[in-house]
């Protein structure tokens, strides 16, 4: 094989691997910290509430209330965590091992049967090491710690990434698209008190 299309191939599988290292450590730290962040947050708001008006205020407590019921949604993965944990550092060995195997091909300058004997292998655990089912907003997280905390530049230099491409998670955009359709509905709304008028004279009063 070609050495430039080896080395192309063994980066390519190394972002594969290294973000789905990230992924299951970013499930890990989630559901390891963000209950108790969640405790705290909730704890803090409560004691303020005392003092302060606007916290005490109705709309306040149901936020605090939803994020509580969230909360029960992260326990469900405190059963599995260690797994993800154990996972995210057999993913981060897997990489370690890709990496020399780049420098091995850089330095040699082929790419031997043995060599695809290895990333075969290397592929054949990722996959099956790898869990389906992670935690929400994890994907988030986990590009934070690929693109912005991993030493990734000897993988950059065979796969390029681009940054609205591959550094900004797809689910961020529908996630922000939402908020600026939401956004712009009430406001649009709130020009419109005739509007607002009419809907509360069609709904039912009891």
């Amino acid at each position: 094989m070609d050495q430039q299309i080896a080395l192309k191939l063994i980066a390519e599988k190394a972002y594969d691997v290294g973000y789905s290292a990230k992924l299951h450590f970013s499930t890990y730290d989630i559901v390891e910290k963000a209950p108790g962040w969640i405790g705290l947050v909730s704890l803090v708001i409560g004691v303020l509430s005392l003092y302060i008006d606007f916290l005490a205020a109705k709309h306040v407590s149901a936020v605090i209330t939803v994020v509580g019921i969230c909360s029960l949604y992260i326990t469900y993965y405190s059963d599995t965590k260690e797994q993800y944990f154990q996972t995210g550092n057999t993913l981060t060995q897997l990489l370690d091992q890709l990496k020399v195997m780049s420098a091995q091909c850089k330095s040699a300058g082929q790419f031997t049967p043995d060599d695809q004997l290895e990333l075969d292998r290397i592929t054949a655990e990722f996959r099956a090491t790898c869990q389906r089912k992670h935690i929400l907003f994890s994907g988030w997280l986990a590009h934070k710690k690929f693109f912005w905390d991993q030493q990734i530049d000897w993988i950059t230099e065979h796969r390029k990434f681009s940054f609205f491409r591959d550094m900004i998670p797809l689910s961020a955009y529908a996630f922000t698209l939402v908020i600026l359709i939401v956004v712009s509905a009430g406001s649009w709304l709130a020009s419109h008190p005739e509007l607002l008028s009419a809907l509360k004279d069609v709904c039912p009063h009891e």
